[in-house]
């Protein structure tokens, strides 16, 4: 009997079976590897998890999604949404119910929970780190995520397995297969100063320069929405007249400051601008995004799968989603034969290989 088990949380489904269908034929098997649970909650909105089959003696991997907050359960005779809190002590609700016996488990969760809130300033809570030390306490071996807000978080677990993915890769391969362009007119541009690592790996994989990037001016004396509001973006770098740009970060929120940069971009007579973000939350919905690509203001959108993104947005010219599916299930695999990720994590494709050194 196969040892590989699958639990895939309501959160995820469509990519959870996805993974699995590319597990199944990368083990060459016709069985499945899900295993079924319960999620369930009681009309106070308290909850529990039951495990509809035996976890005993299987190398487990926990697939969840904690930005899908399409999901609702009744309380009090209203619906409340799954918040990330919920879909966080959901998983904690699972680790319980495995109670140990599994030879393995791993958490492969593409959002890492509370991963902005990764560093402690002043009196306020630091929930990654706490997040991090709950799921060994309970039982959880690997840890994978991807494109973390900041990597040092895994310093909270020393001693643990952490593995933080890219979908580069697929991305990029995308934006190649759908978009004319050349290296050499290309520029990649980070929308503040940390992402300014994250957008020179895209410029290295696509063989074009990193151009440069902008300063957020904040108000440090007003907080709105949990953060300080943005004055001002200020641009440091080369000349971007005519040039065809790409904006990199690991996650967009509410699109306000990424689209300000576009705007100041294209004052500066960029050409076309592309955005990249492994994360696409549109927190305050996508009319500003539909309004700014009337406006001329962007000509794509490129993100993931990893996480959940409203149906009105998939309907969407601007948006171009890059499946991830075969990716997770290639690191499962991996993980599951006791073969090292290092290739995964390193790896370029030939299709990039080719793009960054036409001439």
């Amino acid at each position: 009997m196969e040892k590989l088990g699958l639990i895939v949380m309501e959160n995820c489904r469509e990519l959870g079976e996805s993974v699995n269908n590319h597990l199944k034929e990368l083990l060459g098997t016709t069985g499945d590897f899900i295993i079924p649970i319960d999620e369930v909650r009681f009309n106070n909105g308290e909850g529990k998890v039951v495990l509809k089959e035996s976890v005993r003696k299987k190398d487990i991997y926990i697939l969840t999604d904690i930005l899908n907050h399409s999901i609702t359960y009744k309380m009090y005779n209203y619906y409340n949404h799954k918040s990330p809190d919920d879909h966080y002590v959901d998983i904690i609700r699972v680790l319980c119910a495995i109670r140990n016996q599994a030879d393995c488990v791993s958490l492969i969760m593409p959002f890492l929970y509370e991963s902005r809130q990764h560093k402690r300033e002043g009196r306020e809570s630091l929930d990654a780190a706490v997040a991090l030390q709950e799921f060994i306490h309970q039982g959880v071996k690997n840890i994978v995520t991807f494109d973390v807000h900041d990597s040092n978080v895994q310093n909270a677990i020393p001693r643990s397995s952490f593995d933080n993915f890219y979908p580069t890769n697929i991305l990029l391969e995308k934006f190649i297969t759908l978009e004319d362009v050349k290296n050499s007119d290309l520029l990649a541009i980070a929308p503040d100063n940390g992402a300014l690592k994250r957008t020179r790996f895209y410029a290295n994989m696509l063989g074009c320069e990193l151009g440069g990037h902008f300063v957020k001016h904040r108000d440090v004396y007003k907080v709105v929405d949990g953060k300080n509001p943005i004055l001002e973006h200020e641009y440091i770098g080369k000349d971007v007249k005519d040039k065809d740009i790409i904006i990199v970060d690991d996650m967009i929120a509410s699109g306000e400051s990424m689209l300000d940069v576009a705007r100041e971009l294209k004052k500066r007579g960029a050409k076309r601008i592309y955005m990249f973000s492994a994360y696409s939350m549109f927190t305050k919905g996508i009319k500003v995004f539909e309004e700014a690509y009337q406006e001329g203001l962007f000509d794509r959108l490129f993100t993931t799968n990893l996480s959940y993104i409203m149906d009105e947005a998939k309907q969407k010219d601007w948006l171009v989603i890059a499946d991830c599916s075969l990716y997770l299930a290639k690191i499962i695999y991996n993980y599951h034969i006791g073969g090292s990720v290092s290739p995964i994590l390193s790896s370029t494709s030939r299709v990039l290989e080719d793009f960054a050194t036409k001439e």
